[in-house]
Formats: structure tokens, C-alpha cells, sequence
């Protein structure tokens, strides 16, 4: 009987590269909740092959597949087989991509949208596999540099499309975009589904199904991924693990460390000292 791989998790913080994020990750069991990022999520399959939901439907990527998942997207992730899967991957910003596009000539303020889920492309999979390798390994600033945006240049320009004009939320007088705002705009408090519904002139029912559809999760668990996002920023910034769950919101420190591991694949304690810089 072949023995079960131990579930594990590496995560890494870059901040001469801006911030970016990195995981190595293999899993057995693991079921990733729907949840989204602030940036990117681009990922190369190592083993096995991985589930996931993105852009209202099941996606399927087998080892050496890629990967796509655009920022503030809905999305989920678990093992399609009995044998789990391992990753590669990174979490680059909007910002990153707008700065590294400007330099292309592409255009200032331009983040590139990815149309597919996964796309098979063995050639940039195995320049993306000696990125991570340098990431981890080596000490050059200059080659980790260099790796990095060659990746994510191929990356915008073979697989990145224009995205279609959307109206800022905040700006949308529709009834979903203002409860949308409101979430925002009151991320640690206790919200009542019944005034969200008189806000957008519809009933909690209604509302419900309808913002589920159009933003891909409940009102519910839209504000708890938001308040996540919110965490890991504050987190970034020093603020310890108890007060940044205070700060946004969750009722006590095990349920922000909770809802923190099931949507990332880690414990807000371990991503507070891979950011600092302390071990």
C-alpha cells in the first residue's frame, strides 16, 4: 500500500520584488474554500492534477499545466485524484503588472485580464520552475530580478488580454454594487442581510442569489474573504495576529486563524513572521 503524502505548505515573502508572494505547496487532503487574492494567482502543476473552480465553472489542470486566476476572483482548489497534487506558484499585483507593462509600452494603469483557467505551455512551466528554484535558492538579486519579470513578460503577452472597460463599483448606482460598497465600507462590522436587502430594494432572498451570481459567493462569505484581504495587509504593516482579527472584524482570534488557513493553505501567525522577516 503506498504511504500518504504529508500535506505541506512553504510560503516565502519577496519584498525587494515588490511584495511578491510565493507558495510551494503539496496536498492530499486539502480543499481549498472559495475564496480570492489581491493579485494574481499563477501556478505551474508539479503532480498530479488539480480541481478548481474559477469563472462559474469546474477547471481541470494535469501536471505541467498552468494555472490562471485573475485578481479578486473567486475561486477554490482541491486534488482531482487519489494521489493529491503539488504546486508551484505566485501572487504577483495589478500594480506589478501595470509597471512592468508601461515598460513595454503597452500602456500605463494596464493589468492584464487571463481569459483561460489553465493552458498548457511546457516551455514557459519549465521557466517558471527555475524561477521558483532561484527564488528560494539563490542570493543574485540580479538573476531572481531578471527570471521574475521574463516570466511574467511571457506570461502578459502570450496569455494577458485587454480587460473590458468595468465601471467602479463605487461609482455603479445599481443595487448590488451598493451593497457591494457597503461591505467595503463597513468590513469590520456586524451587518444585517436585511439591510443589506433595503439598500439594494430587494428582498434577502433576492439579494442573496442575485450577488452570489454576479460576484461569485454570498454576501456572508464575500465580507469574510474581504476581511481577509484586509488582514493580510495589516499584517504586512507589523500589527499582530489577535489585534488585526479585532481590527477586522472576526469574532476572535481562532476564528480569524479559521477562515485564514482554509483559503489560504496557511496560518495567519506563519504568513505574519514569512513577511517580517523573523523565523
Amino acid at each position: 500500500m503506498q504511504e500518504k503524502i504529508k500535506e505541506q505548505t512553504h510560503f516565502s515573502y519577496h519584498r525587494e520584488l515588490g511584495g511578491l508572494e510565493v507558495v510551494n505547496a503539496h496536498y492530499y487532503h486539502k480543499n481549498f474554500s472559495r475564496h480570492s487574492h489581491e493579485g494574481y494567482a499563477i501556478n505551474v502543476i508539479d503532480q498530479g492534477v488539480q480541481k478548481f473552480y474559477r469563472t462559474g465553472s469546474e477547471h481541470f489542470a494535469p501536471r505541467h499545466s498552468i494555472i490562471f486566476v485573475n485578481a479578486d476572483e473567486i475561486h477554490n482548489g482541491q486534488s482531482a485524484t487519489d494521489t493529491g497534487w503539488s504546486y508551484h506558484g505566485m501572487y504577483p499585483l495589478e500594480s506589478q503588472f501595470g509597471k512592468l507593462a508601461a515598460d513595454l509600452g503597452l500602456g500605463d494603469n494596464f493589468a492584464p485580464y487571463f481569459p483561460n483557467a489553465v493552458v498548457s505551455d511546457p516551455h514557459l512551466a519549465g521557466q517558471m520552475r527555475q524561477m521558483f528554484s532561484q527564488l528560494a535558492d539563490s542570493d543574485n538579486s540580479l538573476l531572481r530580478e531578471t527570471l521574475l519579470y521574463g516570466v511574467m513578460t511571457q506570461v502578459m503577452i502570450k496569455y494577458g488580454k485587454r480587460p473590458v472597460a468595468i465601471r467602479d463599483y463605487r461609482q455603479d448606482n445599481s443595487g448590488l454594487s451598493r451593497v457591494r460598497a457597503f461591505i467595503h465600507d463597513h468590513l469590520s462590522e456586524n451587518i444585517s442581510l436585511e439591510s443589506l436587502a433595503l439598500l439594494a430594494g430587494n428582498s434577502p432572498y433576492h439579494l442573496v442569489r442575485q450577488f452570489q451570481k454576479k460576484f461569485g459567493l454570498p454576501p456572508h462569505a464575500y465580507q469574510i474573504q474581504q476581511r481577509l484581504q484586509q488582514g493580510k495587509a495589516l499584517l504586512r504593516r507589523g500589527m499582530k495576529v489577535a489585534a488585526v482579527a479585532s481590527e477586522v472584524g472576526f469574532h476572535d482570534q481562532s476564528h480569524f486563524h479559521r477562515h485564514f488557513k482554509k483559503a489560504m493553505g496557511f496560518t495567519p501567525g506563519y504568513y505574519a513572521r514569512e513577511v517580517s522577516g523573523r523565523k
